[in-house]
């Protein structure tokens, strides 16, 4: 995982300049690191100082100018991370409890921030809200779009010649509207019909396989629903059951958060034109959680995948509902966080979603 072994010594110096840089902000000093032990570990400043030198080796600090303190690398977090991960583990094989060990005060506010939901399209837009809150950056949540597509229930309305309001409920709670561009008049009666004949017909299907079952149904038997089924065919091929119509929904919260940082001005902009296409979101998401797993995963470094967002984190863990991947809740904030309280944060949402929506047992 790292090529170099530190030394516990070494590690205990780096977690002490990791901790007091995400406190302050400033690079760090050798006295700074001093007056953090404030000699009960037995560390002279000489013994600091020659310990942070070798960690400037290793590369996991730099120092932005000759008289200035150090700063930890994106390595030096990574390993900071990778720490805290083990230490959880270890945990978990002594204690037999869940990773997330949070802290009463923490689980008493996101409860009660999560009072009153009661789908994955409330509970996903309350997380984006509730991790922009916790950690001052940005809060996201990707619905998964295998729960999305999932028919409840289909409304039509007619809202003027050769337009129509297509309203679209799905399984999960989604509502989704669409406005359609018909060829030809559609009257009240068809698009009661249309809707109807859904409703009693596909109610739990998914999309793609009733866009399918209709076109088989029209030409198995068009003569038999040639009068019915016209409108509903037309509904249907002009898009309203499209699978953009209900296609990846992702909620993000928090971008005032990102403009309070540290930044220069041209960082700044690059960063919020990409964080703006959130199709870009959608696919750094996709790429960095998995949905089979189910521990919290971590990315430093998200500028390999996206320049723009250099020194930015992301923290991510997918949420459930019963057996099936309902999304996916991150945060994405700067390199200086309080990684342990965050990453406990994203464990315990993902984690509610079951409770909270009260999946049936499988």
């Amino acid at each position: 995982m790292n090529e170099y072994r530190i030394s516990p010594r070494e590690r205990m110096v780096l977690t002490a300049i990791i901790e007091i840089y995400i406190a302050t902000g400033e690079p760090v000093s050798s006295q700074a690191v001093a007056r953090y032990f404030d000699n009960k570990d037995g560390l002279s400043s000489a013994t600091i100082r020659n310990v942070m030198a070798l960690l400037d080796e290793t590369g996991m600090l730099d120092q932005p100018h000759t008289s200035a303190g150090r700063l930890p690398t994106p390595k030096a977090f990574r390993y900071h991370v990778e720490q805290l991960q083990q230490s959880a583990r270890a945990g978990v094989a002594a204690t037999n409890v869940q990773l997330s060990q949070i802290s009463d005060y923490r689980r008493e506010q996101i409860e009660d921030s999560f009072t009153g939901v009661t789908s994955s399209q409330q509970y996903l837009e309350r997380t984006s809200h509730v991790l922009a809150l916790i950690s001052s950056g940005l809060g996201v949540a990707l619905a998964s779009s295998t729960v999305q597509q999932v028919l409840e229930h289909i409304h039509f309305s007619r809202l003027a010649t050769g337009r129509v309001l297509a309203v679209l409920v799905t399984k999960a709670g989604t509502v989704q509207d669409r406005v359609l561009t018909i060829d030809r008049e559609l009257s009240y009666d068809d698009l009661e019909i249309s809707a109807r004949y859904l409703n009693e017909n596909f109610r739990g299907w998914p999309l793609d396989k009733i866009r399918v079952e209709v076109a088989r149904r029209i030409d198995a038997e068009r003569a038999e629903y040639d009068m019915r089924l016209r409108s509903l065919d037309e509904l249907c091929r002009q898009g309203a059951l499209a699978a953009e119509f209900a296609g990846p929904t992702i909620y993000v919260e928090g971008m005032a958060n990102l403009l309070a940082g540290e930044l220069d001005r041209e960082r700044l902009r690059q960063m919020l034109v990409a964080l703006d296409a959130k199709q870009r979101l959608v696919e750094l998401l996709n790429a960095y959680v998995d949905s089979r797993q189910h521990e919290v995963r971590v990315v430093v470094g998200l500028d390999e995948a996206m320049p723009a967002m250099q020194d930015l984190v992301l923290i991510g863990a997918p949420a459930r509902f019963g057996a099936e991947s309902m999304g996916t809740v991150a945060v994405i904030a700067p390199t200086r966080m309080q990684y342990q309280e965050i990453m406990q944060a994203v464990s315990y949402i993902a984690g509610l979603s079951e409770r909270v929506l009260e999946a049936p047992p499988q």
